[in-house]
């Protein structure tokens, strides 16, 4: 089947399901399809029945793994939804996948408010400037309290938090929600059906009163339209309320709040009347950004102008190669031929499909603000730009994060060591974040990842779809080197004279720690060069050295990092000076000046937050005191504690398991990545 009306781009919106794992991303998602009539069947996570958890995986593990999109309408609107991975071994994905939103509902646990990793995917929004509102999840659930779950969305994600909606009854007694926009009670029966409207009940009419007064006097101290109305009249009407609203949540000033039951299909229709209200359309988003030669252009999201898309996913099939496009302006029709900017070469649309997870609708075109998958592209990987052949622009592509844990991998039968290579390929043009190498020392392929899950779930990948037999080694951890102690004045002459023209270059350098991160991150470099001894080209080919030489430390030859190099003398020779020569000299100066410093070995290590019974606090602190963390926090919950430590990332692998046995299967944890620490008795002077 075909659809052939497309809509404005003014009634589309583009949006994510963002939150920590178990909060309800899911859920929420199966609600949003069979409300708008996508589906006649709502679909569980625990039985396996998700339209979004398609893969075999997320269906025996019961999470979110790969960032599913759909597309679904609501009230004359397009709605475009992904629904990201909770899981931190997976920000990559929500990372792809914010870079082509508009828009996100944030999903929150009203027991637990916000969890660790609702913070991370909340700081990546904030990254990339998307407009949110949030949803309190689980209302029903014993503990749940929308209040206490606010407090923390105002505390920890530093957010003004305007909360709509007031909970008709407590935890089991939840039936629905007060909207204190409009001043209405909805109210859902028991089986699941749609809300029934009606007046405020009488006993929550003095709580309504002083929750819309509140929300009426945040909005007026942030918005200058409300603020004015306000002064007049010392109230505000539904028409400037909602006005405000939808401007503080678009320009980021505050996030709206609304709360429900995804799992008893509560509270869900006025998520998605919310999201069509207050969250932006492509053309409300400023136009998109890209370069030409150098030179910035912008692209409106306009159907008329030049076709411009981001590959934001691309996926292997049994029918073929799937790429996901977010189309930021013009329009892209079946059979077109684009260009592919960031490779610099042609590739032709066969299909353009709708995409409802694992299936699909085929349409004709695909317009300015939509999100659709297209077949035929043979070579765009996730970051590509395609756009018309006449017009080129390259946008910038989603960023990456650097892997931290490495597995060997091998065939067990030396035969299909050439599948395995051809396996791992298309693991990698699907998933950016996943790395092969060769190790130069002992020849194995080394598959590296953002943790333990990622790797496990991508050679599970392989062993399902490849039908391969793989053999995994034990997980290594990223190393990084640093300087603790610099040196001063190291000299180093640069000269080759083989006949002809020959090679000189002579550099003077100091090396220090660098103290505090800086825009470029990890390493600085300056010259205080005076009087032209050493020409500025010149100077520019000694920092390239300089970063060359970063690659391999003097420890254990792992990448160094955190250095400041300051080129403070040299000298040049009229015939034999070249960049190539002082880029050489730079590269072996500062090896040397690294070897002559006080190095120390960094390890990463993760935020871990563990979940468990009161009876088993003091085994899991010993447990965690035996893999060196350091614990931070440590909090009691009805009958629970969380604890929060700091744990080298190479002593949490088979934590999972070992917190199961420890705690009966009752304890939780989640961790996530928090940078490098020093390695214990790991300097060298």
């Amino acid at each position: 089947m075909r659809t052939h009306t497309l809509p404005s781009p003014t009634r589309v919106r583009n949006l994510g399901i963002l939150a920590h794992v178990d909060a309800g991303k899911t859920t929420v998602t199966e609600r949003f399809l069979y409300l708008t009539g996508a589906t006649h069947k709502q679909g569980e996570v625990h039985d396996g029945t998700t339209v979004t958890d398609f893969d075999p995986q997320e269906r025996d593990r019961g999470i979110t793994i790969f960032a599913a999109a759909v597309s679904c309408d609501w009230d004359g609107h397009r709605v475009n939804l992904i629904d990201t991975p909770g899981h931190v071994d997976f920000s990559d994905e929500v990372e792809r996948a914010l870079r082509v939103l508009d828009g996100a509902v944030a999903v929150f646990d009203a027991v637990a408010g916000v969890e660790p990793q609702s913070e991370t995917v909340w700081r990546q929004a904030d990254r990339h400037g998307v407009p949110r509102i949030a949803f309190v999840n689980k209302l029903d659930r014993a503990g749940a309290d929308l209040d206490t779950a606010v407090e923390s969305i105002r505390t920890r994600l530093h957010t003004v938090p305007l909360v709509v909606q007031l909970p008709i009854g407590r935890e089991d007694g939840f039936t629905g929600v007060v909207d204190l926009v409009r001043l209405r009670a909805l109210v859902w029966d028991g089986d699941g059906g749609p809300y029934v409207e009606g007046p405020v009940p009488d006993d929550l009419l003095d709580e309504v009163r002083r929750r819309r007064r509140r929300l009426e006097e945040t909005v007026a101290e942030l918005h200058p339209t409300a603020l004015e109305e306000f002064c007049e009249r010392s109230a505000l009407g539904e028409e400037t309320l909602v006005s405000a609203l939808r401007d503080l949540t678009r320009d980021g000033e505050a996030v709206v709040v609304l709360c429900g039951s995804a799992y008893r299909n509560r509270g869900i229709e006025p998520l998605l009347d919310a999201v069509v209200a207050y969250l932006p359309a492509p053309p409300d988003v400023p136009p998109v950004r890209g370069t030409l030669d150098g030179v910035t252009q912008e692209r409106a999201a306009d159907p008329d102008e030049p076709f411009t898309a981001l590959v934001f996913k691309v996926n292997s099939t049994a029918t073929g190669r799937m790429t996901f496009l977010r189309v930021y302006a013009g329009t892209l029709r079946k059979g077109d031929t684009v260009l592919d900017a960031t490779a610099r070469r042609t590739e032709r649309v066969g299909r353009i499909l709708r995409v409802q997870a694992d299936r699909n609708t085929e349409v004709d075109e695909a317009r300015a603000g939509d999100i659709v998958a297209v077949v035929g592209p043979k070579a765009a990987r996730a970051g590509a730009t395609l756009c018309a052949p006449g017009a080129p622009l390259v946008l910038e592509p989603p960023s990456t994060a650097d892997p931290v844990v490495s597995v060997a991998v091998e065939a067990r039968r030396s035969l299909d060591t050439d599948r395995l290579a051809t396996a791992l390929a298309r693991l990698t043009e699907e998933d950016p974040s996943l790395v092969v190498r060769t190790d130069p020392e002992t020849g194995q392929t080394v598959l590296s990842g953002l943790g333990e899950l990622h790797l496990e779930v991508a050679v599970e990948k392989i062993r399902r779809a490849h039908g391969l037999d793989v053999a995994v080694g034990r997980p290594q951890v990223a190393y990084r080197e640093t300087v603790s102690r610099g040196v001063t004045g190291l000299l180093y002459r640069h000269v080759k004279q083989d006949g002809g023209s020959g090679q000189f270059a002579h550099v003077v350098i100091d090396v220090a720690p660098l103290e505090a991160e800086t825009a470029d991150g990890d390493f600085v470099f300056t010259s205080t060069v005076t009087g032209g001894r050493v020409p500025q080209e010149y100077v520019r080919a000694v920092e390239a050295g300089c970063r060359d030489a970063l690659a391999e430390g003097p420890l254990g030859g792992h990448p160094v990092t955190g250095v400041r190099v300051t080129l403070t003398d040299g000298a040049t020779h009229t015939k034999d000076s070249s960049e190539m020569a002082f880029r050489t000299a730079g590269r072996f100066a500062l090896r040397e000046a690294l070897r002559a410093s006080a190095m120390t070995l960094l390890e990463p290590v993760a935020e871990v937050t563990v979940t468990v019974p009161d009876s088993a606090v003091g085994a899991v602190l010993g447990d965690l005191a035996a893999r060196r963390g350091r614990v931070s926090d440590s909090t009691a919950r009805s009958g629970t504690a969380v604890v929060t430590a700091t744990v080298p990332l190479a002593e949490l692998f088979g934590y999972a398991s070992r917190l199961r046995s420890r705690t009966q299967g009752r304890g939780t944890f989640t961790s996530r990545p928090t940078g490098y620490a020093p390695a214990p008795a790991a300097s060298a002077g």
